[in-house]
């Protein structure tokens, strides 16, 4: 299995911006696009102690239940679907749930991808049944493209800001 994406991001990258940038480690957040959007989701969720705010543009919600995903995992993760449940974002959020501020979730209602692969309402409701906090937005006519994110990146940068702001 390749860890090397995962590592980088959890590890190698958070050491290079606090080496290099004035930054308060303590207050990291952590947000993606997509497949980016589930990794975001991952990595937020099993490493809580490190990203105390997590946010995602149109992610992926179960990448065991949307073909693309299965695909993704069978490649990354071999054959075992039981093992592809620590890298599942509805899963992890059932496991372990999640103490932290609500996650920001966007979605646009015209993205071609939503009903086959993106899935928003299996989120909602793994983030349900744990108790977790989610705010899922469902953005009326907008699809899956760089107007999106551009759209609404500012209100997540603003979300993570609100809550990174407090020191603990």
């Amino acid at each position: 299995m390749n860890y090397r994406m995962y590592s980088y991001v959890t590890r190698e990258l958070r050491e290079l911006v606090e080496a290099t940038f004035p930054v308060r480690p303590e207050a990291t957040g952590i947000f993606g696009h997509s497949m980016g959007g589930h990794g975001a989701l991952v990595i937020g969720l099993r490493n809580a102690s490190i990203y105390r705010t997590i946010s995602a543009f149109a992610p992926i919600s179960s990448p065991m239940r949307a073909p693309w995903g299965e695909k993704a995992f069978s490649r990354y993760l071999g054959a075992d679907r039981e093992t592809w449940r620590d890298y599942e974002a509805t899963e992890l959020v059932r496991r372990h749930g999640w103490k932290g501020p609500p996650v920001l979730v966007d979605q646009g209602t015209k993205d071609s991808f939503l009903a086959t692969q993106l899935k928003p309402e299996l989120l909602q409701e793994a983030f349900g049944a744990a108790g977790a906090p989610l705010e899922l937005r469902l953005q009326a006519g907008y699809d899956h493209s760089y107007y999106f994110i551009a759209t609404f990146i500012e209100e997540h940068l603003r979300h993570h800001a609100r809550f990174l702001a407090a020191r603990p």
